[in-house]
């Protein structure tokens, strides 16, 4: 595994290590907790910028909690600065490397005062994100002669989805930032998905993030929200749905068991790509 060192600026000389992983291509600085900075917001934007700092789409702090049963703190912040309530691709990076640390294949993870299960089996993780109803036509968007109904459902975090012909086909960075500022997911705003049903148990979809304030490659609680709008329009009925993402690693979103309707897993690959000091 490759190494590296970048230079920042930290609150103490010290040097402090770091992994750059990616679930799906999503991809993040994880830093093995605790850590303390003066300015963690600032440190993030500072690491996370692509063309001087290590580049990411956010900066992650994992801290252990308990060894039996194993249970981490996992803070997000985004590649702007601010903090996510919910990032499943964040999550499954930290379930992967408290696999890859310790051995857990079963964890708890608590990210914004929520719990989160997490699973480890081969080279496939999972975490468990809850989602709310689904408010269909949340807002109604007309952009170069085409309509777009965005249903507005809560995976942890906000997200507005719609449903086009072709992904491919759409502006998502100009038309997601247009619709992340929309009143009518003021005043938080909100993340933006272009979801294309492809076949039984398939959606492509692209993703405008909030907080990266561009598209990134994968969303894991934007997966969640594409099948949950998707059932709710009877698009899809399948147990299991493949989400088809920008980088070209699908994630699977399928109901809990235990909770149907309400808590889905995501799962889907991730990578520690490489390690370094900062």
């Amino acid at each position: 595994m490759p190494s590296t060192t970048v230079t920042t600026v930290l609150a103490s000389p010290a040097c402090v290590g770091f992994r750059k992983v990616h679930g799906a291509g999503n991809d993040f600085i994880f830093i093995n907790g605790p850590f303390e900075h003066a300015d963690l917001p600032g440190l993030a934007r500072d690491l996370c910028t692509r063309q001087t700092g290590i580049g990411a789409d956010g900066l992650m702090i994992s801290t252990r909690l308990s060894g039996d049963p194993p249970a981490y703190q996992v803070r997000c912040l985004n590649a702007d600065g601010s903090e996510a309530t919910m990032c499943g691709n964040a999550l499954r990076c930290a379930a992967w490397c408290a696999a890859a640390d310790h051995g857990h294949t079963e964890v708890t993870m608590i990210m914004a005062g929520v719990r989160h299960r997490g699973q480890v089996h081969g080279g496939e993780v999972a975490v468990t994100a809850d989602a709310g109803p689904v408010q269909r036509s949340a807002a109604v968007v007309e952009d170069d002669g085409q309509v777009y109904e965005f249903d507005a459902v809560h995976t942890g975090t906000e997200h507005a989805v719609t449903f086009v012909a072709d992904v491919d086909a759409v502006d998502a960075e100009s038309l997601g930032r247009i619709v992340r500022y929309h009143g009518s997911f003021a005043p938080a705003g909100t993340n933006v998905s272009f979801v294309q049903p492809a076949g039984p148990g398939v959606l492509r979809i692209r993703t405008y993030e909030r907080g990266v304030e561009a598209e990134t490659l994968s969303c894991g609680s934007g997966a969640v929200a594409a099948v949950v709008a998707a059932r709710a329009r009877q698009l899809t009925s399948e147990d299991a749905v493949t989400v088809r993402n920008r980088a070209g690693a699908p994630l699977t979103v399928r109901p809990d068991p235990a909770s149907p309707g309400r808590t889905f897993w995501v799962s889907g690959p991730a990578s520690i790509v490489f390690t370094g000091q900062i």
